[in-house]
């Protein structure tokens, strides 16, 4: 701790690169872990029930299973995400570049964030792009559909869906000016997403994660723990 203090307090210009490990102290859980949503029993995977096709070939299987789990507009900020929002406030933090689609960076007062999944607050109609917020798809059941009869489809990145170009580059643009990079939650093998650690050219590569990465051997620095608990230690 008193390592990853000493970095913090010595960079200008730090990006945070997380993933669902970020949230999970907010109660949303995440992918691959032992207790995991990808862990859990069901007759199609969640892979397969949340990609393009199945949207599109079972849109009311996939709209019960994305309210269902992905869907958390309870949830509230943790630690973590009100350490970074206090980061960034301070001028210590250049952006957050998430994996997470819902939307508590912001929430937490987080101004410059590149969502690469893609965010459960909006949601589009195919037909004539109207949008809609997040309470109002959930206010809806069965499938969701705008007021000229079009399918409203979450702005988020399924499987079998590219990234957005924009968000894509200027998460790598930001991740090209950091001196400090702290990559937390996440198991670093979603792909592309996890290839953007390879575009940092600052000093120092920080990690944080409960469980080993494949990036641990090349960090600067490893904490095996909560993110929330860790990050909450630190002093702005």
């Amino acid at each position: 701790m008193k390592t990853l203090q000493k970095l913090i307090d010595e960079s200008s210009r730090i990006v945070f690169f997380g993933g669902a490990g970020v949230s999970t102290e907010s109660g949303i859980p995440d992918f691959r872990s032992e207790d995991g949503l990808y862990r859990q029993k069901y007759t199609v995977s969640p892979e397969t029930m949340l990609s393009h096709d199945w949207f599109f070939s079972h849109t009311e299987d996939f709209f019960r299973f994305y309210r269902d789990k992905l869907l958390s507009l309870w949830a509230q900020p943790n630690a973590a995400h009100k350490k970074l929002a206090e980061l960034e406030q301070r001028g210590k933090l250049l952006a957050i570049v998430t994996q997470n689609i819902d939307g508590l960076h912001q929430k937490a007062g987080s101004k410059r964030v590149f969502e690469l999944h893609g965010t459960v607050h909006k949601n589009t109609c195919l037909r004539c792009g109207r949008r809609y917020s997040a309470e109002q798809l959930a206010a809806t059941k069965g499938v969701p559909r705008c007021d000229c009869g079009g399918l409203i489809k979450p702005d988020v990145v399924l499987y079998g869906e590219p990234l957005d170009g924009d968000t894509v580059e200027g998460a790598i643009r930001t991740i090209e000016k950091a001196d400090l990079l702290i990559v937390a939650g996440t198991s670093l093998t979603v792909y592309p997403a996890a290839g953007f650690v390879s575009y940092f050219r600052g000093s120092h590569l920080v990690l944080i994660n409960r469980d080993p990465t494949p990036l641990d051997s090349q960090c600067d620095l490893v904490l095996h723990g909560r993110v929330g608990e860790i990050l909450s230690e630190i002093r702005v």
